[in-house]
């Protein structure tokens, strides 16, 4: 049984070793793909697409709890998923890997738990992020000389629109980079005892910065740092 969980891009398939797909229902619908199971250097990888293989489902219609369940029905104990975001802070530059260990919710409509009833649980949150694989996963790319940084906070919003002005720059008041999917994903991984990281790469700065996005240079960024994950 696999043991790590990555959910990301398409690119890290080509990382796998006896690579098989197979496709999984769950007690809450399908998950956003088949799973690619395989190897990485012999150790068990379970990837999974969030937004599907032709990138074809908004962040606010993934379905969350499908995805983590299938994933820790394959045995899947660690989670490491790989998220763009938009910088909050001048010093959190384009390009850079950034590696948060909290989070502030401001998703609306998404499904955040898998105890509807009638049991009711209650996890801890206070320490939402593995800080075991931060500490690794930040070490590991910092030796391959990657610009990293360790610690900080991700504000998630509801999507798919992005930020107004006055909302990010009231967000640049207690986080430190923005994205779409680390909630739920995060809270539904703690409540089955998967531990979790975020890799996140900083394709701009958000529209605090009153800068204009340059879409060819966010998937300039997001094909770079897809290539620094692959090592």
């Amino acid at each position: 049984m696999a043991k790590i969980g990555i959910i990301g891009g398409s690119g890290l398939y080509s990382l796998l070793e006896h690579h098989k797909s197979i496709d999984v229902d769950t007690p809450y619908g399908s998950p956003s793909s088949s799973l690619d199971l395989g190897e990485i250097e012999g150790v068990e990888v379970v990837f999974l697409p969030r937004h599907g293989k032709k990138h074809t489902i908004p962040p606010h219609k993934v379905n969350y709890r499908a995805n983590i369940w299938a994933l820790q029905k394959q045995g899947v104990e660690r989670i490491i998923s790989a998220n763009a975001v938009g910088s909050l802070k001048q010093e959190y530059a384009p390009g850079m890997m950034f590696i948060p260990d909290q989070f502030i919710d401001f998703t609306k409509r998404r499904e955040l738990t898998f105890y509807d009833g009638p049991d009711v649980y209650h996890v801890s949150s206070a320490d939402p992020f593995c800080p075991e694989m931060n500490e690794a996963i930040g070490k590991q790319s910092r030796k391959l000389g990657y610009d990293t940084h360790v610690g900080g906070t991700y504000a998630c919003i509801e999507g798919p629109r992005f930020s107004t002005r006055a909302e990010s720059k009231m967000l640049r008041q207690f986080a430190d980079i923005i994205g779409m999917t680390v909630v739920p994903e995060i809270n539904l991984a703690n409540e089955l005892a998967m531990c979790y990281t975020s890799l996140a790469t900083i394709t701009d700065y958000d529209v605090w910065a009153e800068e204009p996005v340059d879409t060819k240079e966010v998937l300039r960024i997001l094909k770079e740092n897809e290539d620094k994950s692959l090592n």
